[in-house]
């Protein structure tokens, strides 16, 4: 936010990652989290992902505890704008940067810092010429006050916690795992490693989220 070097820094990895975003497709487990709901064991998904693939798959009841990228912010004037539109304004004002290619980083940013980013020219909001940025929880940000508590009453009607595809290492997630524990519920991990709450949970699997998640939906009939 204040730093110009940092937001030049930025917007050339969103532009350069904007284009694997665009591509990306929910995936079996997605595609199973929105069938458990259906049939009524789930209740709520609280992702810690940003890019909406689980309300493309078809979930509904999901809040997006991180925020999303696919919407941006004025931090002056408030106002919204979608993402997608502004991909053609960066090419445009950044063609040396336009066909550029990186690996894709989790949060949809490409890892590109290797390029001098210095003659970035970056966006500013159309009504006020303020800082934009994506409705997203970056590192440093703290979660909205009335998520959490969204997040916090979801917890307290469900009758269990099913954590998929996540080591907890942030608080933000492990914090549910203290919630269910508080409440005497259930705790499931379904993760392909480690994670955090390893020690407070009532059942362990690991393997791949997407064939576990179709097995459990057979054995549902």
């Amino acid at each position: 936010m204040a730093d110009h070097s940092s937001r030049q820094r930025f917007w050339s990895r969103n532009m350069v990652g904007w284009r694997f975003m665009v591509e990306a497709q929910p995936n079996d487990a997605h595609q199973a989290l929105v069938q458990l709901e259906q049939l009524g064991v789930v209740s709520c998904l609280v992702t810690q992902n940003v890019d909406g693939l689980h309300q493309r798959a078809g979930s509904r009841n999901v809040i997006d505890l991180h925020g999303r990228v696919d919407t941006l912010s004025c931090m002056t004037c408030g106002i919204q704008y979608p993402r997608a539109p502004l991909q053609l304004w960066l090419e445009n004002h950044n063609p040396e940067y336009a066909l550029l290619a990186g690996g894709i980083a989790p949060d949809g940013d490409a890892d590109i810092d290797h390029l001098d980013y210095s003659t970035m020219k970056i966006p500013h909001c159309q009504h006020c010429r303020g800082i934009i940025k994506p409705n997203a929880v970056f590192y440093g940000d703290s979660i909205p006050k009335q998520r959490v508590m969204q997040a916090e009453r979801a917890m307290q009607s469900a009758a269990g916690l099913l954590v998929v595809g996540s080591s907890l290492m942030t608080y933000s997630g492990y914090r549910f795992c203290l919630w269910a524990q508080r409440q005497g519920k259930p705790i499931l991990l379904l993760n392909d490693g480690k994670t955090r709450a390893d020690e407070m949970a009532t059942a362990r699997m690991g393997g791949s989220c997407s064939t576990v998640l179709q097995s459990w939906l057979g054995d549902l009939g």
